[in-house]
């Protein structure tokens, strides 16, 4: 699969992983901007702003954008996480200068008052929804006790009060400095056509103006927060099960031991065939145990989470650190290690035969550290792992450490 790259004069980089075996082509833009680069005043723009973009260009409507996706056969969405905004499609091969052309327009949009203050509505219920729906908030509420006044702090959908006083100039200024060519990547996988991918790139976003000066994300002096408060509990009188979170530090993006991370976690923490699985959800004492690693710039989180009866929650999660404990002291087993090696194994290689998945992984890299990597270089590094890096793990960052832990459900769990 050769990967090509290209920069355009304006530092928009244009990359591709193609394929001759793929029968489709992904595409899409990656925006160096999510809720972590918002100041107070723009909570939840990051978000809101991806909404608008779908809201239609000048010269397009938002009903002609869907119109138009439609007409080509595409399946096109967009996310926002706290930090990146991504718009993609995927297409047949023959469609894809129509999708470039497409997602190019969009990424200028026109923000009008009017789209904005009826999709400020929409949002607003999305986040009432969100709260009132499993796990209530429990996830974001548990980063937020555990990153303290670091900027990852911030929830991405923002607060009722923040989307409710936001005006649009505040988003049209957000659009204008975080949208620059320089903070975004055009990444395509599958059956690419790289040259016309660039000449299309040169004539839909050669003449986008490039920050004069790249503003640095925003970042804080320590990743986490110093003191871990005390568990937390969000009462929702309506919910049937408790819902808990826990965070303990784990490691960031750019650190050789993330890909360990990742191993221990299915080890320990997989939604089947791991340790959580088989003495909390196999035994039927919780309908859900994981463990998984989250990884940003700067910090990284193991985050573990469980639902369960709500008058079991405290003893389980007493449990679960127990478990932390008992493998801090004893180590992972040669088996389960073997197994889950390979279950990492497999996962990485039958993602790397879905242009869409491969899209996000080599966009994402690129957009964050520059690097690219191809899928057999993912799997050697998967499969050179040993028990000893995982040991490594879990001495550096420990899963039994005092945790940041937020428990949602029904009102008087005892803590």
């Amino acid at each position: 699969m050769p990967f090509l790259h290209e920069r355009l004069d304006n530092g928009l980089d244009v990359i591709a992983e193609t394929s001759t075996a793929a029968v489709s082509a992904s595409l899409g833009f990656f925006v160096n901007t999510g809720a972590r680069d918002e100041r107070d005043a723009e909570w939840g723009v990051s978000h809101f702003l991806e909404h608008m973009i779908f809201k239609g260009t000048a010269d397009l409507s938002g009903d002609e954008i869907n119109r138009r996706f439609d007409g080509m056969g595409a399946s096109a969405n967009a996310f926002t996480s706290e930090e990146d905004t991504v718009y993609y499609a995927t297409v047949l091969p023959e469609r894809q200068r129509e999708a470039v052309e497409l997602l190019a327009r969009m990424m200028r949009p026109a923000i009008r008052a009017e789209d904005f203050d009826t999709e400020k509505l929409v949002i607003l219920e999305e986040i009432r929804m969100y709260d009132d729906q499993p796990p209530f908030g429990a996830d974001e509420r548990c980063r937020a006790a555990f990153f303290g006044g670091h900027p990852l702090f911030r929830s991405v959908l923002g607060t009722v009060e923040s989307i409710g006083g936001l005006p649009v100039e505040t988003m049209r200024d957000y659009h204008a400095r975080r949208y620059a060519p320089n903070r975004m990547v055009l990444a395509a996988s599958g059956a690419i056509d790289f040259a016309a991918l660039v000449a299309d790139a040169r004539r839909w976003c050669g003449h986008w103006k490039p920050e004069a000066e790249s503003a640095p994300r925003l970042v804080a002096s320590q990743p986490r927060s110093a003191a871990v408060p005390a568990v937390q509990q969000i009462e929702r009188p309506a919910a049937t099960l408790a819902y808990a979170v826990r965070a303990v530090a784990g490691p960031d993006e750019h650190h050789a031991d993330r890909f360990a991370a990742k191993l221990l976690t299915t080890v320990l923490g997989d939604s089947s065939g791991s340790r959580l699985y088989w003495e909390f959800v196999d035994t039927g004492v919780a309908e859900q145990a994981t463990l998984h690693h989250q990884e940003f710039l700067d910090a990284g989180l193991f985050v573990s989470q469980l639902s369960c009866a709500a008058e079991d929650a405290p003893e389980l999660l007493e449990r679960i650190a127990a478990l932390y404990r008992q493998v801090s002291r004893e180590g992972i087993g040669r088996e389960e290690f073997e197994q889950a090696r390979n279950k990492l194994a497999g996962r990485v290689v039958l993602a790397g035969e879905r242009p869409r998945r491969r899209l996000f992984e080599v966009g994402g890299e690129w957009a964050h550290s520059g690097i690219y990597r191809t899928v057999g270089e993912s799997l050697a590094i998967v499969e050179s792992l040993t028990r000893d890096d995982l040991h490594r793990v879990l001495e550096a960052w420990p899963l039994d450490a005092p945790a940041a832990t937020i428990i949602a459900g029904p009102p008087h769990i005892a803590p």
